[in-house]
């Protein structure tokens, strides 16, 4: 490949010819490279979600029902925060040991979740588990893009869709299983044989080759903390506030006010570190910086349908928890097929165009969700499910595809790493923002101090009047309203700050 002409390289690039020639040599070996990577792909989304429908069993056993939310928290935090330290780390020393020592991370997390004796320790192995997961998110992303070059990029890109989509759905249904039939611990064993096989592939069959490296090239360590501090106190304020206290509560203003101080301090650190990990040119590039917003928008929306449907479908329509969960689950069915043939598209109409098609059509979607009749047919949002699904695989694989093919090897781990980073920060942000529309509308409706979970559990047990129901279906009308708002920002996002051509290095 070569520079497009008049681009300068990035911070801490290494030289071209040195970047390019860094392809894994993994003809031979790479359809095993690719297994391994998929089984990591899948360990990571399980164990976003596998520990939802065994939290009776576990805190039966372990007591600490006050906390138990920050098993879920907890995960979600360390993998969001080391995201960048994990991007930057691998385009420093390569993807084999970033890979190879997240991997070790987290195993050793999930044996240390299964021997916990209490729920504080389980929380915290938890958050190693999470150390671990981070790697794993970050540099698959990463690898997939280095083993292809970019005509087949869209293959392997699906491929790893499809194994997140059907694994984070999975997720609840398999701890469920182990929890009732085996034991909780099993959710965190089964982890083991599956990772060791991957990390197995993965020593035995991806061979880097050698490149040309900088003497004394230097870890930003105080970059690295200054980052995971300041995106730990800003998460940790939106995951809890609203729930664990008011939002204008004194842990609330705290946690908010030092986050804002740390971001200074991480502005302050970055610009004088020799090779920050993030770089200012993350956002000084508008393709890298379109598409980080975009895909933040991305995971704002996706909290919509993600956690608020299975709540609609159950106490609206009056689904079984299993047929509600198939509502939801309709969307991996559509996604990773669109993704696969969004190559057809963005091949004519180009990257940003198919990106904005994609999206354009979600936001008329999530519109329309609040149309629907009340209380309606389950296929009619069934029917929605499938073609938001569609929509977004039309979105987000020419985004993400599109940005890497815009870098070179020793940019390409730090791009990817920011692009998964404001998607996470995105549903963060999105399930903080829409919990509290849903409870305020929800309060407004029933003229209290109302809240979705209360209400639910009423509902569960055949205390709720009907008015409680058609409260229900206002509050997640206005939430997908919202989700629509967030597809039409990401669409403005790309119209206005994307270039209408992505600057791609040749292969």
């Amino acid at each position: 490949m070569a520079r497009a002409r008049g681009r300068k390289p990035g911070v801490g690039s290494t030289s071209s010819a040195a970047r390019e020639s860094a392809r894994p040599a993994t003809t031979d070996r790479r359809g095993a490279v690719v297994a391994a990577l998929m089984l990591s792909m899948a360990l990571a989304a399980l164990d976003a979600t596998v520990v939802s429908t065994a939290v009776p069993q576990i805190v039966g056993d372990l007591g600490g029902f006050s906390v138990f939310s920050w098993l879920f928290s907890g995960y979600l935090l360390a993998v969001t925060v080391t995201l960048p330290v994990y991007g930057k780390l691998s385009d420093t020393f390569g993807r084999k040991p970033v890979l190879v020592a997240g991997s070790v991370v987290f195993l050793v997390g999930s044996l240390l979740c299964a021997m916990a004796w209490n729920m504080g320790a389980l929380i915290a192995f938890r958050v190693v588990q999470g150390l671990g997961g981070g790697a794993l998110q970050g540099t698959v992303q990463t690898l997939a893009a280095d083993l292809y070059p970019l005509k087949d990029r869209p293959r392997i890109q699906s491929k790893l869709s499809t194994v997140w989509a059907v694994s984070a759905v999975a997720g609840p249904g398999l701890g469920g299983a182990l929890a009732a039939y085996a034991d909780w611990r099993w959710i965190f064993l089964v982890n083991l044989p599956i990772g060791a096989v991957a990390l197995w592939l993965i020593v035995r069959h991806l061979h880097e080759p050698e490149r040309e490296t900088r003497p004394h090239a230097r870890v930003d360590w105080a970059g690295a903390l200054a980052v995971f501090a300041c995106g730990g106190v800003l998460l940790t304020a939106l995951v809890q506030g609203g729930v664990a206290w008011p939002w204008l509560s004194a842990p609330s203003l705290a946690l908010f006010g030092t986050g804002l101080a740390l971001v200074a301090v991480v502005v302050l650190v970055e610009r004088r570190a020799a090779e920050p990990i993030i770089p200012g040119w993350v956002w000084r590039r508008r393709t890298i910086a379109a598409v980080n917003l975009a895909l933040g928008a991305l995971g704002l929306l996706m909290v919509a349908p993600a956690v608020f449907l299975p709540t609609y479908a159950q106490s609206v329509l009056g689904l079984a928890p299993v047929a509600a969960g198939f509502v939801l689950s309709v969307w991996t069915l559509s996604w990773p097929v669109s993704a696969a043939l969004s190559q057809h598209v963005y091949r004519r109409i180009g990257f940003r165009n198919t990106a904005m098609l994609g999206i354009g059509t979600a936001a008329l979607i999530l519109f329309a969700f609040p149309f629907l009749p009340y209380p309606g047919q389950a296929w009619q949002p069934t029917l929605l499910m499938l073609l938001l699904g569609a929509a977004l695989g039309l979105f987000q694989l020419p985004l993400i595809v599109g940005v890497q093919s815009t870098v070179g090897w020793a940019e390409r781990g730090t791009t990817t790493a920011s692009v998964l980073f404001c998607r996470q920060t995105g549903q963060t942000i999105g399930a903080a923002v829409f919990g509290a529309v849903a409870n305020g509308v929800l309060a407004a409706r029933l003229g209290g101090a109302s809240d979705l979970d209360s209400v639910t559990r009423a509902l569960n047990s055949g205390t709720a009047p009907e008015a409680t129901r058609r409260a229900i279906a206002d509050a997640v009308h206005a939430v997908y309203l919202g989700a629509s708002g967030a597809a039409a920002l990401a669409f403005l996002v790309l119209l206005f700050l994307a270039p209408r051509k992505f600057p791609v290095l040749r292969d």
